[in-house]
């Protein structure tokens, strides 16, 4: 590899470190016309634990935003593995935190969880901009907030 090709993919390798930093920010901040700009037209979304599989920018979106408006929420993304795997194409895995907490439930509990685990991704360069086409949210342990999470299996082997 020459140095110019060399430069080239650490520039996607950073473009696509962005991608994702804007992904944890917009989703936070529940900025979701921006958000849907991180993803390819025909992005695949895949949340085992929560039931959601979507197809398309569009439905990805409507399930995420749907479920999370009005959430509070923290997301952290650590230690990337991005490979490039074409001119316009990549993949990655990367190391997750999340904090979601939901309304208070009817008795004043709080209602959430703190999770960990991995989102292994497809990148594709559409229109000249990285976009996610593929993600996959594997959790390795959840841990519920005082109240629990209803219909969500908490505590230590949440991955198994």
């Amino acid at each position: 590899m020459d140095d110019v090709e060399l430069l080239r993919r650490l520039a996607d390798i950073e473009a696509i470190k962005q991608l994702k930093a804007r992904y944890f920010r917009l989703m936070d901040q529940k900025k979701w016309d921006e958000w849907a700009m991180v993803f390819a037209t025909d992005a695949h979304l895949v949340v085992p634990e929560g039931g959601v599989d979507e197809r398309g920018r569009a439905a990805v979106v409507a399930s995420v935003s749907g479920v999370l408006e009005g959430v509070r929420t923290v997301h952290h993304g650590h230690m990337p593995e991005i490979e490039i795997t074409g001119a316009d194409t990549a993949r990655g895995v990367w190391s997750m935190f999340d904090y979601v907490e939901f309304p208070q439930g009817a008795n004043g509990e709080r209602i959430g969880l703190q999770g960990y685990g991995h989102y292994t991704e497809e990148y594709v360069r559409e229109d000249g901009e990285w976009r996610i086409a593929s993600l996959h949210l594997s959790r390795l342990r959840i841990d519920p907030l005082e109240g629990g999470l209803p219909g969500v299996h908490l505590g230590r082997d949440a991955g198994s």
